[in-house]
């Protein structure tokens, strides 16, 4: 069997550059994009029920773009203004730029890191003395609180957001060739939607140490896996596969 349809369970690509349009091109593929998850708002009244008082701390880490989008949301629904003194520790330059949405940059200090929570808490170490806010969604790696915790940063963990499964009902999963996952709770999706669902031939592609965690722990067989020293990336790791299985 040649792989011929891939099902990425992930939105769309905003860019015309993404290297998954390359990978559909080049080895004659067709790559469909459907989220197996989606963002629900936290309201004011439900994280009132946290007993968090955002002004009490006087810096944030953010850990994500959808935590900046849920953060701002939140506090424009709770009618707080953050003083301009806050401060802002990112986990990458991207997601500091895009603080931009929200705030005047040049007027505020912000830090952002190389992509990784370790650099994130080696820059924040510095100002250990102050206050952090972490908001998160309700599933979220208990590595990054633990690390701070360690680390004996004085913070508080604020659910803004949830993580649930979509409506998947209408989706014909059995015409795909190769399913693509990156979170544990796209796995759990799965199972919610589809309790009868059998690999069979299928292929299955995780992306992270503990989604292929998720794949083996649903009983389902793990066929591509990334990173990989030879594939950082999930396209890479994909077309190097396809090419391969598509030979024989």
């Amino acid at each position: 069997m040649k792989i011929k349809k891939i099902l990425v369970t992930q939105p769309k690509p905003e860019s015309e550059k993404s290297p998954y349009f390359d990978l559909a091109k080049n080895n004659n593929l067709q790559i469909d994009f459907r989220p197996f998850i989606q963002v629900e708002n936290v309201g004011a009244s439900e994280f009132r029920r946290q007993k968090i008082s955002i002004l009490d701390h006087s810096a944030i880490i953010f850990t994500s773009r959808t935590a900046i989008d849920h953060f701002f949301r939140l506090a424009k629904e709770m009618r707080i203004t953050i003083p301009e003194t806050m401060k802002y520790f990112c986990i990458s330059e991207a997601a500091a730029f895009y603080l931009q949405k929200y705030i005047v940059y040049r007027k505020r200090k912000i830090f952002y890191a190389n992509g990784t929570f370790d650099d994130l808490i080696t820059i924040a170490r510095k100002y250990i003395a102050e206050k952090f806010l972490l908001p998160l969604s309700d599933i979220h790696k208990q590595a990054i609180p633990d690390k701070l915790t360690k680390e004996n940063f004085s913070f508080t963990k604020a659910i803004i957001y949830k993580t649930v499964s979509s409506d998947l009902s209408n989706l014909q999963h059995d015409d795909y060739d190769v399913i693509v996952f990156f979170t544990p709770s796209d796995i759990a999706s799965l199972k919610q939607n589809f309790p009868d669902f059998t690999q069979g031939e299928r292929l299955i592609a995780s992306f992270g140490a503990t989604t292929a965690k998720a794949v083996s722990e649903a009983g389902l067989r793990l066929d591509i896996q990334a990173p990989a020293p030879k594939a950082p990336s999930m396209t890479m790791a994909l077309e190097q596969f396809i090419k391969k299985h598509n030979k024989k």
